[in-house]
């Protein structure tokens, strides 16, 4: 739904007051949790757009002032109130435009996060577990939860690969543009010269599939057990516990061996399936359809080098939007709203012109 001004907006909450007092909602959980959303939604809409027009009205109250008075420091202080009120105008553009940015219904959806050293050796892997660390400090923040599915420790302490589960508010929306290559430019630990090296991570973002969307046949699947390998406690190589499973039409594999035990370590290797076999189905109908994304961030090649993380400059870069922050140690602590907004405005074409409508 798309809105092309405040009353259009005021209109709709009004009907979803109604909608959220009637009993048959109320009794529909599914249905009243889309609509809490949406309400929520809309709420901080009517804030953000009421506020740009109160802010819109002092700019062209200064204006006036300006055009009509011959004090000096009247003016003076006109011309500062214009200057101010412009740049927060700019900034409640982006932020109404984001609001109204139609939401894809996948935006809503539970995440899979599959996290890969790439090259670099020892010390990307230590990057791997740096990803790890950011985006489970961001999902702190944004109220979500976190799961580890699957774990491959490296020897100094990183990962060879982490998989997790983010579940929440709006995760796949959120977390959708991270796919792609990320590379670390810094001096290792392990470095004697102070040199700096560059390795890299690949993130992987997949829906975390539904019941209905992956019928999963037995008969396709090769399951087979072994004795867990790593760190992990007294009892980790004692039993069969950990679980390879491969997809044998589409030659998948999954392995988890987190767990103790055998069955929760398959129901795990199970929805890691389902969601990378979704997410097999969902670009193979893209390519047969011929379907683009709006603009290069929305997907993109996963061999592709999104993002680089420059440690001695306190840099990040993304390549795709050409965006660069100096704010590394904020980033890697979890504070990737700035990256993700920037990403989603880019994505949607971003503007201005569509929230001067109202």
């Amino acid at each position: 739904m798309t809105f092309d001004s405040l009353k259009e907006v005021e209109e709709r909450l009004q009907e979803l007051y109604v909608l959220l007092a009637d009993p048959k909602v109320i009794a529909d959980t599914t249905r009243i949790r889309e609509l809490g959303r949406e309400h929520r939604t809309l709420e901080d809409i009517v804030k953000v757009w009421k506020e740009y027009d109160t802010i819109r009205a002092d700019v062209d109250e200064a204006r006036e002032i300006i055009r009509d008075n011959s004090d000096d420091e009247l003016e003076a202080m006109a011309r500062s109130e214009v200057e101010e009120g412009e740049a927060r105008l700019a900034d409640l553009e982006r932020k109404l435009h984001s609001l109204l940015i139609p939401r894809d219904p996948d935006d809503s959806r539970n995440t899979i996060v599959e996290i890969r050293a790439g090259t670099g050796g020892e010390e990307a892997g230590l990057f791997a577990s740096n990803l790890f660390r950011m985006y489970s400090r961001y999902a702190e923040k944004q109220g979500w939860k976190t799961e580890v599915m699957s774990g491959t420790p490296s020897e100094m302490g990183g990962f060879k690969e982490i998989i997790f589960l983010v579940t929440g508010d709006e995760v796949y929306g959120k977390l959708r543009y991270e796919s792609g290559v990320h590379r670390v430019q810094r001096v290792p630990e392990t470095e004697t010269q102070g040199r700096i090296h560059t390795s890299a991570a690949s993130v992987v973002i997949l829906l975390e599939a539904g019941e209905v969307e992956v019928d999963l046949d037995p008969e396709d699947l090769r399951i087979d057990v072994y004795r867990s390998s790593g760190p992990g406690g007294q009892s980790v190589n004692t039993t069969d516990s950990a679980v390879r499973i491969t997809h044998q039409p589409t030659g998948l594999v999954v392995s988890c061996q987190d767990e103790k035990s055998q069955h929760k370590n398959k129901a795990k290797a199970l929805k890691i399936l389902s969601s990378r076999l979704l997410e097999l189905r969902r670009k193979e109908q893209a390519d047969q359809e011929a379907a683009e994304r709006r603009t290069m961030v929305a997907g993109g090649d996963r061999s592709a080098k999104i993002r680089t993380y420059n440690y001695p400059q306190n840099r990040v870069t993304d390549h795709r939007i050409k965006l660069t922050l100096h704010s590394l140690n904020e980033i890697l602590s979890g504070d990737l709203g700035d990256l993700i907004e920037a990403l989603r405005l880019a994505d949607s074409a971003y503007d201005p012109a569509v929230v001067r409508r109202g």
